[in-house]
């Protein structure tokens, strides 16, 4: 059987980045490290159920410095899947639709994630 020869559809090479796109797939991006993040809280809720002493061996390696920089990573995911969530929410209101509007709104997100999880990390984690 001879191969047919047929036109490739476009691929990300072909387009220009918009702002839709690249907050869709850093909103996926952000939910696999929250998984990852949930895995670590799981951890840390089994050592806490065990007892004392196993918390205490397991809080030097939870107050790590490497951990604490995941700690902000987390934070940032966190804030941006909420904030992104809330305007995929008003989306399905039928809001928001207008070329200005996304634009505006994707930025807001943006804006939002960086000034919540730099509060964050200053009043909590650091």
């Amino acid at each position: 059987m001879d191969k047919v020869e047929r036109p490739l559809s476009p691929h990300l090479q072909v387009y220009r980045p918009q702002i839709t796109m690249v907050l869709s797939i850093l909103h996926r991006g952000t939910g696999l490290a929250l998984s990852l993040g949930a895995l670590v809280l799981a951890c840390w809720l089994m050592v806490v159920a065990i007892g004392e002493a196993a918390y205490s061996d397991a809080r030097v390696l939870l107050s790590s410095s490497l951990l604490k920089v995941c700690y902000i990573g987390w934070c940032f995911c966190f804030f941006y899947h909420l904030a992104n969530g809330v305007r995929h929410l008003v989306w399905d209101l039928g809001i928001g639709f207008e070329r200005v509007q996304y634009q505006v709104s994707g930025w807001l997100v943006i804006l939002f994630t960086f000034a919540a999880s730099a509060c964050y990390a200053l009043v909590v984690i650091i």
